[in-house]
């Protein structure tokens, strides 16, 4: 018996994205049934660009703070009011698919019932430009199999997405790993697959933008391990420590023990370049892993100013603001 061919939608997110997002939607034309794109807000035209190509288009509102998670649930929302799909692609506003993309995850999906998450390689468009897109291409290089969580780009199964309600709208970053731990705990699986998927454009040239970046991922793991850190999964917990060990317990003890002894102690901050040594032998030793490494170890700083922002807002009841690095 011939097996019926799934139906897949998708959801694409964003916020002045400009061509980015016209050529995003152009690479979906085609391959899915249906495309709703979600607009945060932008100035810069993309709702009009987005209904001249026949995308249906959810605009959010501003009666609360702009998130991807809030923009995917909106999207999510959109397509329940139709035919639901079998599986719906997510893909970010400045991400372009790849064509052969969709035939290998909705196949993979077919024959593997339990895995509910499929997500492949994300590339960056021009990771020659700057050390930062470089970093961010590593990044994207995940290892093959079973996984723990995806990126923004993912092809998921609708029935899974229905039963975890989605992605938690509160969180400014890392909305997927916190519903995928969501999907897991219910005894399903996420996976890699070794293929191309998506070409990102992150367009980072200055280094306050990679600051922010990280920032936001100290943010993401403190809010992911007030969430959910005390469960078997540890989420967020080793993320959240690293950061604060050398962006802020090491430079406090530094400091108490120079007040305490005198300059001497100032040896120990030798510990962060010993650290960019260690790391850029461990990748490679070529002029980007020692690049990497600087900016690795000096990210820890950005990671745990977005920790103690997190607590800090927590304590004082302020409502999470995104963090934007573009």
């Amino acid at each position: 018996m011939t097996q019926s061919l799934p139906t897949i939608h998708a959801v694409a997110i964003g916020r002045n994205e400009g061509q980015r997002l016209i050529a995003c939607l152009d690479s979906l034309k085609g391959r899915v049934e249906r495309i709703v794109y979600v607009d945060s807000g932008s100035n810069d035209g993309s709702v009009a660009a987005a209904k001249d190509r026949g995308v249906d288009v959810v605009a959010l509102n501003m009666d609360s703070p702009f998130t991807a998670a809030r923009a995917r649930n909106a999207g999510i929302a959109a397509l329940a009011e139709g035919s639901p799909p079998d599986f719906v692609q997510f893909i970010d506003g400045d991400c372009v698919l790849d064509p052969a993309w969709l035939d290998v995850a909705s196949a993979f999906l077919q024959e593997n019932p339990g895995v509910v998450v499929v997500c492949g390689r994300r590339r960056e468009r021009f990771p020659e430009k700057t050390v930062y897109n470089r970093m961010c291409d590593a990044e994207w290089g995940t290892p093959i199999g079973e996984a723990s969580a995806c990126g923004g780009d993912a092809l998921m199964r609708w029935d899974a997405l229905q039963a975890v309600d989605g992605y938690n709208p509160g969180l400014i970053a890392g909305e997927e790993p916190e519903m995928c731990l969501r999907m897991r705990r219910l005894g399903w699986k996420i996976w890699r697959l070794d293929a191309e998927m998506t070409l990102h454009d992150a367009d980072m040239s200055r280094f306050g933008q990679f600051w922010k970046r990280a920032s936001r991922a100290g943010h993401a793991a403190a809010e992911g391990q007030a969430m959910h850190g005390r469960g078997p999964e540890k989420h967020g917990v080793a993320a959240t420590r690293r950061a604060l060990l050398w962006g802020v317990a090491i430079p406090l003890l530094v400091l108490c023990l120079t007040f305490l002894t005198g300059p001497a102690a100032l040896l120990l901050l030798l510990v962060y370049p010993l650290q960019v040594v260690r790391l850029a032998l461990r990748d490679g030793n070529s002029r980007f892993a020692w690049e990497q490494a600087v900016l690795l170890t000096l990210g820890k700083f950005a990671e745990s100013q977005g920790i103690l922002t997190y607590y800090w807002r927590r304590w004082r009841g302020y409502q999470a603001q995104l963090i934007e690095y573009k």
